[in-house]
């Protein structure tokens, strides 16, 4: 049992001239090409200009922009997610009286929150108005029988406020 222990410096000296051969210089290669806009693979073209930023009909309206709206739970929800992106014109939206529902003008379906035994509704409401600017906010909504599916294009309606086109993803 004549066993050869190395030190380790020479442990770490080999493993570095393998690692740098191996992984570095592959990724010196890719990062070149990168910075280098890899103007050989690519025909050149004129650079898009974006002067002012866009703004929805939804964000100049209601003060949010959404973020999606996917299916959950095994296809049995739908999380319906949005940023606020102005306090007092998201107001409506996080107000716990009014009740949300997705409209599903295909199918003819309206869908609901649900109001679990445990947890209550799924959704975020705001106590004494006191909402987050730029801070992501959350409703589910029940989707019995899994009549909605991805691609579907569906109307979100709380109260006064309607936003339609929602494509599931």
């Amino acid at each position: 049992m004549n066993r050869t222990i190395r030190t380790t410096q020479q442990l770490t000296l080999g493993n570095v001239r393998g690692w740098m051969c191996r992984f570095v210089a592959p990724a010196i290669v890719a990062v070149s090409l990168v910075v280098s806009g890899c103007s050989g693979l690519a025909p050149q073209g004129p650079a898009l200009v974006v002067t002012e930023p866009v703004v929805s009909e939804v964000q100049a309206n209601y003060g949010i922009r959404v973020e999606g709206l996917r299916l959950s739970a095994a296809g049995s929800m739908l999380d319906f997610r949005y940023r606020v992106l102005d306090a007092t014109k998201a107001a409506p939206l996080l107000n716990g009286k009014v009740q949300p529902y997705l409209f599903d003008e295909a199918h003819g379906a309206k869908l609901g929150v649900p109001d679990t035994p445990v947890l209550g509704r799924i959704r975020q409401t705001s106590r004494n108005n006191n909402i987050v600017e730029n801070r992501t906010y959350f409703v589910m909504f029940g989707n019995p029988g899994k009549a909605v599916q991805s691609g579907d294009r569906l109307s979100l309606l709380l109260g006064e406020v309607k936003i339609t086109d929602l494509t599931v993803q």
